[in-house]
């Protein structure tokens, strides 16, 4: 199994408990660069870093990553892979670019992400800025997707959605706690809890 561990900001002491375990525990260890070795050193210093460059080169930045699949499957396949990756694996990351070609070619791999403190929480707090209302997250490029907060009534907010472009919706109910439930699409409740989280994505 690969598990794409987000390892935060770039402070050793904001990994979560269960990062740092899973980093402790791994059959194998990855990063992508010295600047995420050099994070995880108190928890794990026998890592194998591979290269992810900072390019526009797309076809070189594609054959480093299948590359780096063929490297990490074995492992993955024997045992636990961890993968670290600065911020959070599911944000801006090349997590998912990696876990994409390894489904193609490795279709047995099993992969799952452990979620990390991101560049967006952790500015807040370095910039002593408090966020609240609505607040627009980009990495420049035109808007795909969009996260809202405590939606009390999913689907009638998915509806409104749809005149702007969505037309893919997950829900997430309750997450981490007890009665976690994911829905999606034609699945979303007229009502959820406070401690909820909706998903909504153009399909390209």
């Amino acid at each position: 199994m690969l598990v794409g561990v987000g390892i935060g900001p770039g402070d050793p002491e904001l990994l979560t408990v269960k990062a740092a375990r899973l980093i402790r525990e791994a059959d194998a260890v990855f990063v992508p660069g010295r600047v995420a070795a050099a994070i995880i050193a108190p928890y794990r210093t026998d890592v194998e870093v591979l290269s992810f460059p900072m390019t526009d080169d797309e076809a070189y930045i594609s054959r480093c990553i299948e590359e780096n699949a063929e490297r990490i499957a074995p492992h993955a396949r024997d045992g636990l892979a961890v993968f670290c990756i600065l911020g959070d694996p599911n944000f801006y990351g090349t997590f998912s670019r990696l876990t994409e070609v390894l489904k193609r070619r490795h279709p047995d791999v099993e992969c799952a992400t452990v979620p990390g403190i991101s560049a967006i929480t952790a500015f807040a707090s370095v910039a002593g800025v408090h966020v609240a209302g609505g607040i627009g997250v980009s990495d420049g490029s035109d808007e795909e997707a969009r996260l809202l907060l405590k939606v009390k009534k999913p689907k009638e907010t998915a509806e409104r959605l749809r005149s702007e472009g969505f037309d893919d919706f997950v829900l997430v109910e309750r997450m981490y706690m007890d009665g976690q439930q994911v829905v999606r699409n034609d699945a979303l409740p007229e009502e959820s809890s406070y401690f909820s989280v909706l998903f909504a994505r153009k399909k390209r």
